[in-house]
């Protein structure tokens, strides 16, 4: 976890120049709608034909703009077998890499010996819809405008965002400024199984002095993610016909005691937090989202798998959290008759993520902060998130990242997802203005 970051310019709180309004006036609201719309259309759920069409939509949009773009097929068998790779929960076999670089060739770092003062990040990758007949009559792969919200399937987690992203680039580019040193913006897919697209595209050698990615933090500065483990629960029972239910052992009953284990682990886990996270009534929630037991309604099942998300605090390493919550259940079943003889067996399926964070004092975070007071607005709030995002991939490179973008992630995943289109053109503002400042003027 990287929390000494504090070099990098100051930008201060000077009042806007002739340069930056003009840039800032360039901001189009309607060409921003038009590249959600777009994006929205394309149903880009994990795993899925789409996640590369949406990748080929943002190179392609990308170039068009007039940046440098470097887009690649990713071989995923090869990052899977890479040392620290941050899991996959979906099956996927292709994935598809997208950098691009204004004022600068997009090559890796390391190749080109250019670093960007500055990347602007986003994923391309929506969770599924769910029951598709309960969304309003258009669905969730259609924008909808409507009392001044933008609607539809990632809206705000994270294809919003990323339309703002684009819209700030647009806007240094059409108002004719030349960047002194590079801006950089990757589109990522995989991010909400994991983090492939990130971790790909780092491991080719993209790197920046800086990052923002656009996840929605409600107005806030997020210098700081708790991280997250996927578990998996398997519980062995005795099955009997369900007219002789004494003579078997519920499945399904065995998983109380696991459940009470779980929930006094949570309860001390989250006794006491570090000040970015005292906003959070549970800032390392633990919660169980997925139950299977039983393939016969008059049989005691003798089998239950139980899958659910296991925060993990800040700071704590990934191997630690495991074992805090396998020693959690191994008491539990060292306190039940028969789970002492049948243990539960614990696994972690899924995506790792690691927590990660800047201090609250460092450069970044100043800098965002005042590229928003410089507009007009109060100064935002810097707090800490409880889900993990590509932010801890980008740290661990060592690049000082932290998170800004529209939306509130209440509305992430849900049903009608949303964001305030007034929060797309705040944010779009900051980027250009962030860019502006991070990579400076060319004389």
């Amino acid at each position: 976890m990287r929390l000494d970051h504090t070099a990098g310019p100051d930008l201060g709180g000077a009042d806007l120049t002739a340069t930056e309004r003009g840039v800032l006036d360039a901001i189009d609201e309607q060409g921003l709608l038009a590249d959600l719309a777009a994006l929205v259309a394309i149903p880009s759920t994990g795993g899925s034909p789409a996640e590369i069409e949406a990748q080929d939509w943002c190179a392609d949009r990308l170039a068009g703009i007039g940046l440098e773009v470097d887009s690649w097929d990713i071989d995923v068998a090869a990052e899977q077998a890479a040392p620290g790779f941050p899991g996959m929960e979906v099956e996927r076999a292709q994935a598809r890499g997208c950098v691009a670089v204004l004022g600068a060739a997009a090559q890796p770092s390391g190749s080109s010996g250019v670093v960007p003062a500055l990347v602007l990040s986003g994923h391309t990758d929506v969770v599924p819809p769910g029951d598709l007949t309960a969304w309003p009559d258009r669905g969730p792969y259609r924008l909808r405008i409507g009392d001044g919200l933008a609607a539809g399937r990632g809206t705000c987690d994270m294809k919003g965002g990323l339309a703002a992203v684009l819209a700030a680039v647009s806007a240094v580019v059409s108002s004719g400024v030349r960047l002194r040193r590079p801006l950089a913006v990757h589109a990522v897919s995989g991010e909400e199984d994991g983090g492939l697209g990130a971790f790909a595209t780092l491991r080719r050698g993209h790197r920046a002095e800086a990052c923002v990615i656009a996840e929605p933090t409600s107005g806030a500065v997020v210098p700081a993610n708790a991280g997250s483990l996927t578990f998996r629960l398997e519980v062995r029972g005795r099955a009997t016909h369900g007219s002789t239910r004494t003579r078997g052992v519920s499945a399904i009953d065995l998983l109380a005691p696991v459940q009470a284990a779980l929930r006094e682990l949570e309860t001390a886990r989250n006794a006491s937090a570090p000040i970015l996270f005292d906003h959070l009534d549970l800032p390392w929630p633990l919660s169980i989202g997925v139950v299977h037991a039983g393939d016969w309604a008059s049989t005691v099942p003798d089998r239950l798998v139980a899958e659910g998300r296991y925060g993990v605090r800040i700071g704590e390493s990934l191997e630690d959290a495991r074992t805090a919550f396998e020693q959690a259940v191994g008491r539990a079943c060292a306190a039940d008759p028969w789970l002492c003889e049948h243990p539960v067996e614990v696994t972690w399926p899924g995506g790792a993520f690691a927590s990660a964070g800047l201090t609250a004092d460092d450069s970044l975070v100043r800098d965002v902060t005042s590229c928003v007071e410089a507009q007009g607005g109060s100064a935002p709030g810097v707090v800490g998130a409880p889900y993990g995002s590509d932010l801890r991939l980008y740290i661990a490179a060592g690049v000082p990242t932290l998170q800004y973008g529209p939306g509130d992630v209440r509305h992430a995943h849900a049903l009608d997802e949303h964001v305030a289109v007034a929060d797309l053109l705040r944010c779009a503002r900051v980027y250009a203005l962030l860019a502006l400042r991070r990579c400076g003027l060319a004389t």
